[in-house]
């Protein structure tokens, strides 16, 4: 049995949900999001409390209820506080700045890395070595800071490049004479 399935999800203050059929939409503060549910599973919301159960017990609806019930609580996660990835940049030289809606990486390649952030997803540079990406779509927002992270890296000699923020990078010894 599902133990993350089994429990609850609630519905803060401020949020409302819908159910209809197999989908399921959230309504928030910050927005509106909803989620498609497998036919192994059955959506329902009580009292300010959304329940999934399985509909059988086979191994696909067991896997499909602790994954529905999940997905629901990071939607209702999303819409009221939302989601946020730091990424700080380590090297000399490197830097990052906003121009609108285009994030201008400057990270020693011979030319500037353009990267425009996509509908959903609110990019910010506090300072030049931090980035700061958020949104209410938690996969969107992970994918957006993955994408920006693939420019550069971090190496494992000298740590330079873009990392998560307390990512910790296994540092090698160099070469010996």
């Amino acid at each position: 049995m599902s133990r993350i399935g089994k429990k609850p999800v609630e519905l803060p203050s401020g949020v409302s949900a819908a159910v209809s059929g197999q989908t399921i939409e959230v309504k928030g503060p910050k927005g509106t999001r909803s989620f498609t549910a497998t036919d192994d599973v059955t959506l329902s919301v009580e009292d300010n409390v959304v329940k999934i159960t399985p509909r059988g017990t086979s191994k696909r609806a067991r896997q499909q209820w602790g994954m529905s019930r999940t997905m629901v609580a990071n939607l209702i996660e999303g819409v009221t506080n939302g989601f946020k990835k730091e990424l700080e940049i380590q090297g000399v030289g490197y830097r990052a700045q906003m121009q609108g809606n285009t994030l201008k990486l400057n990270l020693g390649y011979s030319h500037d890395v353009d990267f425009v952030a996509p509908e959903g997803v609110t990019i910010t540079a506090p300072k030049q070595t931090e980035i700061v990406v958020e949104g209410i779509d938690q996969q969107l927002v992970g994918e957006v800071a993955a994408k920006i992270r693939d420019w550069r890296r971090p190496e494992p000699y000298k740590g330079k490049g873009i990392r998560y923020k307390g990512e910790f990078i296994f540092r090698k010894e160099g070469k010996k004479k």
